[in-house]
């Protein structure tokens, strides 16, 4: 991971508006590192865990691997299959560690609350992505004072595979109800970024997570929290997005009313 010059705070070089006819309908959201300041207390309890069952590996080398699922991660790190036995046991182990010791910590990233409630009265339909287990986003979304995310959330548990694999990203876009052309995920890992880009999603990268913009390549925007993106969402993608829907209705609006015009004066002609 690294780290930006703090007098070099500005969004990375942005694409070509790409946007599809009818603009942004949707927002994919990963939580942990992007929303909440959560991914030191990852690190930690999935170290609390391991030192537990007798393996000596500190958080410094977990750090780095949070933002893919358990699934990854624990095989990763010891060898143990995830979904089967002490693999198993420790995954539930680390799930209780982290809620007890550390979720009561966590807090929401500046700008968090307000960036979501900008985009939900932008009429954007916000879906969960995470490579959380649905166990642990329901506290999660209570931290972040978020729980009416929860009816729409995309966890590991929905998905065969967790991040960089885009299984999540692609049952969030089934719940969205959208293509993947209309819509952003937001994320700040390179497992984002990778699920993301496979899925064909663009993806707008945070650096709060503690990634640096070379490993966050890909991404379509680089901010340093949801706080930036929110001063800067007039020009981000996501802003651009909402104005080109709105400019998309308005043309349909216009165009519905001229055909109605002229279905009425047809009608008194004849």
């Amino acid at each position: 991971m690294t780290s930006r010059d703090p007098k070099d705070r500005r969004p990375a070089d942005i694409a070509p508006n790409d946007e599809p006819g009818d603009g942004l309908q949707a927002v994919l959201l990963d939580i942990d590192g992007t929303l909440l300041d959560s991914n030191d207390a990852h690190a930690q309890a999935w170290s609390d865990t391991l030192r537990e069952a007798g393996y000596e590996i500190g958080s410094e080398v977990v750090r780095p691997l949070i933002g893919m699922g358990g699934d990854k991660l624990l095989p990763h790190l010891t060898g143990l299959d995830a979904e089967e036995g002490e693999g198993k046991r420790l995954v539930e182990r680390r799930k209780e560690i982290f809620e007890k010791e550390y979720l009561p910590s966590v807090r929401p990233f500046p700008g968090a609350r307000d960036l979501l409630d900008r985009m939900r009265a932008d009429g954007l339909r916000l879906v969960v992505a995470t490579s959380a287990s649905d166990e642990e986003l329901e506290g999660l979304l209570r931290a972040l004072g978020a729980e009416w995310l929860a009816p729409k959330a995309t966890s590991s548990s929905d998905a065969d595979r967790s991040k960089p694999d885009p299984d999540i990203v692609h049952v969030a876009l089934s719940k969205a109800d959208a293509t993947a052309r209309e819509c952003v995920m937001i994320g700040d890992t390179p497992y984002d970024v990778e699920a993301a880009t496979k899925a064909g999603v663009r993806i707008v990268g945070v650096r709060c997570g503690g990634w640096g913009d070379e490993e966050l390549r890909g991404a379509v925007e680089i901010h340093d929290d949801p706080a930036e993106l929110l001063a800067g969402y007039e020009s981000s993608v996501i802003g651009r997005g909402v104005r080109t829907r709105a400019d998309a209705r308005a043309v349909r609006g216009t165009r519905e009313g001229r055909e109605s015009t002229a279905e009425e004066t047809h009608g008194r002609g004849a």
